[in-house]
């Protein structure tokens, strides 16, 4: 199973060139049942990203391109009436999908951003008062732009925290954009990547994550760095306990994908940074971009024994 995922990521890292930790974070927040904010620049990879995952993990995929004027009933879809049967007919909308990606998320209006809060969470939609269940497995890539860039509506913490991670892919190194510049169009590419793992499989393996091993003292340390946030000043506020749950869990999915049958302290401060960046802000900074800093000094001050 190890190799499948070896392969996965390396079929992934063929199209998405020098971005193999951001690839491994991705199956990480898949591998825990999450869903992954993206938030980078334009032309970064982002939309890449999600495509090649979709069809190296032999999942459906839609994507939706997320405006100013969209309707939530563009995302969840929408009843219409048929003359011939006198009766409505339910058209699923984009949602409908094992991999749906939300594009720009924060180019639409908060009404629409809600519209996925509920399929995320529940994996299911409500729709004129009656529940339709989504794909098994169901997986949420969302991009968005800097808040700092014109026409985003930035996204509340409460929103923000139905993301189990967030990740940054950022510029590629000298080597990866010189053979990006060298080669095909990566979307081209996307076409010819293999199919490494099935839904099932990956069921398994979410399944797999759950039962790594965790150890007391692994569960002490992770609890001081909760609690760290909670008490040094510098925060504004803690991790809630489903943050919490969100770091154990990732941990637990960084361990599977590395080899291992538990979590040891490299495994919590792999992904710690992607799973409490968008969960934190500092006490002094209102814009909310201090996140980064502070998970910094979460793995800097809080030791591994205690």
């Amino acid at each position: 199973m190890h190799d499948a995922i070896a392969e996965t990521i390396g079929e992934v890292g063929s199209v998405l060139l020098g971005k193999t930790h951001q690839i491994k974070l991705a199956l990480t927040c898949f591998l825990s049942r999450g869903h992954l904010l993206i938030e980078d620049l334009p032309g970064m990879g982002k939309t890449t990203l999600a495509h090649t995952l979709a069809q190296v993990l032999s999942l459906s995929y839609n994507r939706i391109q997320f405006t100013s004027d969209l309707l939530p009933a563009d995302v969840l879809g929408v009843s219409i009436y048929d003359r011939d049967s006198g009766k409505f007919n339910f058209h699923p909308g984009p949602v409908f999908s094992q991999l749906v990606l939300a594009d720009e998320i924060n180019r639409t209006t908060p009404k629409s951003q809600s519209a996925l809060l509920e399929a995320m969470e529940e994996r299911q939609v409500t729709i004129e008062g009656e529940t339709r269940p989504l794909p098994e497995p169901f997986f949420v890539i969302a991009t968005q732009n800097p808040n700092t860039q014109a026409g985003t509506f930035p996204l509340p913490e409460s929103q923000l925290d139905r993301f189990l991670m967030r990740i940054e892919l950022g510029y590629p190194d000298a080597e990866a954009e010189r053979m990006l510049l060298k080669g095909e169009d990566r979307r081209l590419l996307i076409k010819h990547v293999r199919n490494t793992l099935n839904p099932a499989v990956l069921k398994d393996l979410q399944d797999q994550s759950q039962h790594i091993k965790v150890s007391e003292a692994l569960l002490d340390y992770v609890q001081r760095l909760v609690q760290h946030t909670r008490t040094a000043q510098e925060f504004a506020y803690g991790l809630s306990p489903r943050g919490a749950l969100a770091l154990l869990a990732c941990a637990r999915s960084w361990a599977l994908i590395e080899g291992r049958t538990h979590v040891v302290p490299e495994d919590v401060q792999a992904v710690l940074p992607s799973v409490v960046e968008h969960r934190l802000r500092e006490a002094a900074d209102f814009s909310g971009h201090g996140g980064a800093a502070l998970a910094q000094r979460m793995l800097s001050q809080v030791d591994v024994i205690g």
